[in-house]
């Protein structure tokens, strides 16, 4: 377990290096606030089903698992209870002290799961680039990126597997 602790802090720190540059860092910060709390996708999701008049119930599905994602995100911090990088100084402040799995990455992805489907391209590349900036940030180690992004793609995923099937 050491190596892959050791692996995660280098890989960090790789990443963390790239906010040097003052407009990685404005993009990294710009991405952290707007995704806080899932925001952005929240925002996006309703924007879709306004927008999307004959979709409109889809939208509101794919917002409603972006939420329910960012939600059980937030429960599992709670119990598994990891603390954020200490190695480093973040380029952000957090709104919680527990790192594993990002609520970020799990918001973007499962919005760019369910919105995805429904043809809005621009979301999974800001979603992917949502969750490379929390590294670029100092904010979460990459274990905690990519448990965010199997619990979003997994929640989004099944939540439209049961709307397709009659079940949801």
């Amino acid at each position: 377990m050491d190596d892959l602790d050791d692996m995660d802090r280098r890989l960090l720190s790789a990443f963390h290096a790239c906010g040097t540059d003052p407009r990685v860092a404005a993009v990294a910060r710009a991405l952290s606030w707007s995704g806080e709390h899932g925001a952005l996708w929240l925002a996006a999701g309703l924007t879709g089903a306004a927008v999307d008049r004959g979709r409109r119930g889809a939208w509101l599905r794919g917002t409603a698992l972006t939420g329910t994602a960012h939600l059980a995100s937030m429960g599992l911090k709670r119990i598994v209870r990891r603390p954020r990088p200490a190695h480093l100084a973040p380029l952000v402040r957090t709104a919680g002290r527990h790192s594993f799995p990002s609520s970020h990455a799990t918001s973007a992805t499962a919005a760019a799961v369910a919105f995805g489907r429904l043809g809005a391209r621009v979301v999974p590349p800001l979603a992917a680039a949502m969750c490379v900036s929390r590294l670029v940030a100092g904010v979460h180690y990459p274990s905690d990126v990519v448990a965010g992004v199997v619990l979003g793609a997994l929640t989004a995923w099944l939540g439209v597997q049961g709307t397709e099937t009659g079940h949801g």
